[in-house]
C-alpha cells in the first residue's frame, strides 16, 4: 500500500481498495476525540490552510473541526471575494498557492473551476485536499459516504446502491469511481438532461464499474440497500456563488424520496445518504425514520477529515 504521507487527495480515481479500509481504520482509531467532544494534540505543531472559493458549510467546518480535534491550527478564507483572487487583481491559482504554502502544512481547497485543486497541487510544496472542484470530484465527501455505508452495512461489496440526482455532480463522479474497487452495483436515476455523459460512461466501463440506468426511483427502490441522493434542482457549480433568483423548480416524483415511498417499496434496512443541502428531493418526513443517515454523516465527516489530515501529515502511518 502506498504511503499517505505528503499525499494530495485530489480524486478517488487514484484510490486502491486497501487504501479505503486503511482510512476507515484510522477513523476508528481517532473517532473518540469527536465522540467525546475533546481535543487531542496529535497535530499540535501543524496548521491547516482552508482556501474556499465557493460556499461551503459542512465540508469547510468539518475539515476545520477535524484539525482542531487533533490539536492543530487553522487559517484561511471562506469567500474568494475577500481575497486578491476575487477582486480587481484576479490573482492566479499559481500565485495564490505559492503564498498559501508558507502559511501552513496542508491546504484544503474548494473551487468552482473543475481541476483547480489539481493545478494547485502542481505548484504547492504542501499537500492539497480537493474539497470539491466545480463539476469535477469531491473525494473527502464520498470517503465519508463510504465510511458511513461500511459502518452501517459492515461491507462495501455485495450492495445495490441507488444514485438519484444530477449525474454531473462531483459527488456522483467520485462515488462511481470508487465503486470500481468494490463488487457492488449502482442504479442510476436522473433526468435526461442530467444523465451520465458518454465520456464518463466510457470511463466507468473501462474501470468495470457495474451500473444500470433507470427511469425512476420507483422502478428500482425495492432492490436498494443504500439510497444516495443529490438535488436535481440546484445551483450552478461553475460559479463562485449562485444566488437564488425568481421561482425555484419542483423536483419531479421520479427523483424524490419520501417516508411513504420508503414504507411502501423500500427495504426495511435501506439507508438514505445525502451530502446536503437539500431541496425538495428528500422530504423532511424521512428525517425521523430508521432510514436516515445524513445527520450521522455530519459526525462521520469530522472523523474522516481527522483521519485524512493525520495520515497526510504523518501523525499516523
Amino acid at each position: 500500500m502506498r504511503s499517505f504521507l505528503g499525499r494530495d487527495i485530489l480524486s478517488l480515481k487514484d484510490f486502491e481498495r486497501d487504501e479505503y479500509f486503511r482510512v476507515f481504520q484510522v477513523c476508528e482509531d481517532l473517532k473518540h476525540f469527536a465522540r467525546d467532544r475533546r481535543n487531542g494534540d496529535l497535530l499540535r505543531e501543524k496548521t491547516l490552510v482552508t482556501a474556499f472559493y465557493q460556499p461551503s458549510t459542512r465540508t469547510r467546518l468539518a475539515t476545520e473541526a477535524g484539525m482542531h480535534r487533533l490539536g492543530g491550527h487553522v487559517v484561511g478564507f471562506s469567500d474568494a471575494k475577500m481575497t486578491r483572487a476575487g477582486d480587481f487583481y484576479q490573482e492566479s491559482i499559481k500565485d495564490t498557492v505559492h503564498m498559501l504554502e508558507y502559511y501552513g502544512d496542508v491546504i484544503a481547497m474548494r473551487h468552482f473551476q473543475q481541476g483547480a485543486p489539481h493545478e494547485a497541487a502542481e505548484w504547492a510544496s504542501v499537500p492539497i485536499i480537493n474539497c470539491g472542484d466545480g463539476w469535477g470530484e469531491h473525494p473527502s465527501q464520498v470517503l465519508t459516504d463510504l465510511y458511513t455505508i461500511w459502518l452501517e452495512k459492515g461491507r462495501l461489496d455485495g450492495l445495490k446502491i441507488l444514485c438519484v440526482g444530477d449525474m454531473r455532480m462531483r459527488t456522483m463522479h467520485s462515488i462511481l469511481y470508487a465503486l470500481s474497487q468494490f463488487d457492488s452495483e449502482a442504479f442510476v436515476v436522473s433526468p435526461p438532461d442530467m444523465a451520465l455523459l458518454d465520456d464518463f460512461k466510457k470511463e466507468l466501463d473501462e474501470r468495470s464499474v457495474r451500473y444500470r440506468e433507470a427511469e425512476s426511483v420507483q422502478a428500482v427502490l425495492s432492490q436498494a440497500d443504500v439510497i444516495y441522493m443529490e438535488p436535481v434542482v440546484q445551483a450552478d457549480y461553475t460559479k463562485s456563488r449562485d444566488e437564488r433568483g425568481g421561482q425555484v423548480g419542483i423536483t419531479p416524483a421520479e427523483y424524490r424520496i419520501t417516508r411513504d415511498l420508503l414504507m411502501q417499496s423500500g427495504k426495511s434496512d435501506a439507508i438514505v445518504l445525502h451530502s446536503l443541502p437539500r431541496m425538495d428531493e428528500l422530504s423532511t418526513d424521512v428525517d425521523s425514520t430508521r432510514h436516515a443517515r445524513y445527520w450521522f454523516e455530519a459526525f462521520n465527516g469530522v472523523v474522516m477529515r481527522m483521519a485524512l489530515l493525520a495520515l497526510i501529515l504523518g501523525a499516523v502511518e
